[in-house]
């Protein structure tokens, strides 16, 4: 049996064990490749080594051929082409781009001075990553949108009985703690001993920076570790030659020995760093004293909260609707805006097991506060006080929590919205563990009440909405074509869900300066690369685009796009309009869903029907008009309103749509990516307005409903 074939189809048979192939390696069991081979539908292994390419095939782990030399190189290295199979992997067999992007990009800030070049060979999208600082740019680039209170990195390292230690920080004016850690190369989210190691260090080197001769009186006290990490943005990485994770997901790393490792290393680097670099050092104790004083001021707010309080706080007295089972598991509690929808969920909900808070006015957000302003906010006050957990590092108990579901249900308009973004906020900076540990919901009160007779259906969205209409027209409506194609029942009510989708992707684009016209080109001639752009296919284009109906003028190169070029177009009996086009448009995610849309709908893109219901006949015009023409039958004889606020409902209905269990809809809060997470709190609710106005106008386009 050959090396490669017992790799592929043997489990246990990893390179890490012999500590020669590898140094250090993620693995822990010799099971990564053989586990993805026999998942697979099919697999090729090539392989580059001594002057030769290799070759084997296999099939659902099974080898179909012997290794073979299939060509001569001056190469080394290994590629594994695979295809996930779909009876196992049943949802999908797609990858995500965007996953696969933030995991090298991670990647090769971790290895500095190593290039990946990630292509997608569907869209023709591509990323480089190449990063020469390493962690400095790491923490360079996670700063990016932050104001830091020194300008250069701290970056330490060191090596010890084979562990490799990496460490870089840097303070920024905020409050929260942004630490990433990595053990050879693995995101351990949860930390452990290199963590704790880092921790210890840290907090020992600057309370014994503070306690020095030198230092004035009022920068001197007894900082917690709490003090000195607040507001640093830190990555750890090192490299263990055999990691002990806890876990097969390997989120925190269980090594003993690290622990003293990491801490020996830093506090004899850190020392030095503080006693060279004064200024800096001053910087970083200042913040840590403001931090040490606001605590004492937190703590000295709760004592007083507790001399006032007797069981939950007196200040929740009126305010918290409690329930009444007593086990938290099986109790909810509803965080509502406004006294008026509060009401509405007092009398409607299951009093057993459902608690109401109703919150007046907007909650500070607590991304622009210090620890202890937050604790002056009565809203706040009254959310801890309903939880039951305490808040703050050293108070937070999640095994104390009341209720196992914490449901905000805020209006559907623009300041909904904006409470919801602040609770938010709150739960993610102040108490994680709750969303963590899935506590978190967002309710889904419905936009739409749809009202015939005695009879009344709620919709959450548009798309449930027209849904319905379909399939309500459906029974009674019949579509022809001009070619006489006859159109019925399910039929109709598949073509009129995918026309509406190809609607809705339509307008989206024309906001992008891709008008519809030139979609149905793009889509008509399977343009589906961004290597299919050149300035010859645009001049086609152009030319092609030119008809009696249209006016198309000259190409300029865009000036807002590189390698894009745009031209003006004049509709008659239209507005003038701009064109955009260039690689970007097959990267776009809507039109890759006009892709998948169009072969279906094409031949009913021009053209017009006739609309039978019962004895009445109605002519369309075109697919937009008939898309139009069939809801306004399907409406007729109902009312519809649209609900802006959970209060314009009574009880019974806000019970039916949104609170009942077994007919609600709800999404549960989960951090995918914390770095993307953290970056996006700190861009919309930060106090730095630059990177909040950039990223409104990226996206101002992709608004489809804007609240004014």
């Amino acid at each position: 049996v050959s090396a490669l074939e017992l790799v592929m189809g043997t489990l246990h048979a990893g390179g890490k064990f012999d500590h020669s192939t590898y140094k250090v390696s993620g693995g822990l069991h010799g099971v990564g490749v053989s586990v993805v081979n026999a998942l697979s539908l099919w697999a090729t292994a090539d392989i580059k080594r001594q002057g030769h390419i290799y070759q084997q095939h296999y099939e659902r782990g099974i080898k179909k051929d012997d290794v073979k030399i299939i060509g001569d190189t001056s190469q080394t290295g290994s590629k594994i082409t695979f295809m996930p199979d779909p009876d196992i992997f049943t949802e999908t067999t797609e990858f995500n781009y965007e996953i696969i992007k933030v995991r090298l990009k991670e990647l090769a800030f971790l290895n500095k001075n190593v290039k990946i070049i990630l292509k997608d060979e569907r869209s023709g999208a591509s990323d480089e990553f190449h990063y020469k600082g390493g962690l400095l740019s790491y923490v360079e680039y996670l700063n990016r949108n932050r104001t830091v209170i020194f300008p250069e990195p701290v970056f330490l390292s060191g090596e010890r009985d084979n562990v490799q230690v990496e460490i870089c920080f840097q303070y920024f004016d905020g409050y929260a703690e942004r630490l990433f850690s990595f053990v050879n190369n693995i995101h351990t989210r949860e930390g452990g001993t290199h963590v704790a190691g880092f921790r210890g260090a840290l907090t020992k080197c600057v309370n014994k920076y503070a306690n020095d001769d030198n230092i004035p009186k009022n920068l001197r006290a007894k900082l917690s570790g709490d003090d000195v990490r607040e507001g640093i943005t830190c990555v750890i990485s090192i490299r263990v030659p055999n990691p002990q994770f806890e876990g097969q997901t390997k989120t925190k790393l269980g090594n003993s020995e690290v622990k003293s490792i990491v801490e020996s290393i830093c506090n004899e680097k850190l020392s030095s760093y503080l006693e060279e670099n004064p200024q800096i050092a001053r910087k970083i104790l200042s913040k840590a004293v403001d931090s040490a004083r606001a605590r004492e001021a937190a703590r000295r707010a709760k004592e007083l909260s507790r001399k006032k309080s007797t069981g939950i706080d007196l200040l929740m007295a009126g305010k918290l609707a409690e329930c009444q089972i007593k086990d938290p598991a099986k109790r909810e509690i509803f965080i509502v805006e406004g006294d008026s929808a509060g009401g509405s969920a007092k009398q409607g909900r299951d009093r057993s097991c459902q608690a109401i808070l109703p919150l007046r006015g907007k909650i500070m957000n607590v991304e622009k506060a210090r620890f202890d302003k937050i604790l002056t906010s009565e809203e706040i006050k009254q959310i801890i006080s309903a939880l039951g957990t305490g808040i703050g590092k050293d108070e937070f108990d999640l095994e104390k929590l009341r209720y196992h579901k914490i449901i905000i249900m805020t209006d559907a308009d623009v300041d909904g919205a904006h409470i919801r973004t602040l609770l938010l906020t709150f739960f993610y900076r102040q108490m994680p563990e709750l969303i963590d540990n899935g506590h978190v919901f967002i309710g889904q009160p419905p936009l739409y009440r749809l009202g015939r007779g005695k009879n009344e259906k709620f919709f959450v969205d548009d798309n449930l909405l027209n849904n319905y209409l379909f399939e309500q027209a459906g029974a009674t409506i019949s579509v022809k074509t001009d070619s006489g194609e006859l159109i019925v029942k399910d039929e109709l009510i598949k073509l009129l869900k995918q026309l509406t989708s190809f609607l809705r992707i339509n307008d989206y684009l024309a906001r992008m300066n891709i008008w519809e016209n030139l979609n149905n080109y793009l889509l008509e001639k399977n343009v589906v690369s961004a290597d299919q752009f050149d300035e010859e296919f645009v001049n086609s284009l152009r030319a092609d685009l030119q008809t009696s109906e249209v006016n198309v003028g000259p190409i300029r190169n865009c000036q807002w796009k590189p390698d894009c070029y745009e031209f003006s177009a004049a509709i008659k009996d239209k507005s003038h309009m701009i064109a955009t086009v260039g690689p970007q448009i097959p990267l776009i995610k809507e039109y890759r869903q006009a892709i998948g849309l169009y072969p279906n709908i094409k031949k009913y893109i021009k053209g017009s029907f006739v609309i039978e219901n019962g004895n009445k006949t109605i002519r369309a015009e075109n697919w937009r008009e008939l898309i139009s023409l069939v809801k306004k039958e399907s409406f007729r004889g109902s009312t519809l309103q649209r609900y802006k606020g959970l209060g314009e409902m009574n009880p019974e209905q806000l019970w039916e749509t949104t609170m009942n269990p077994e007919k609600r809809q709800m999404i549960r809060v989960k951090v995918d990516n914390a770095e993307s997470a953290d970056d996006m709190f700190t861009t919309l609710m930060g106090d730095k307005v630059e990177p909040r106005r950039e990223f409104i106008q990226n996206h101002a386009l992709e608004v489809s409903d804007l609240d004014i």
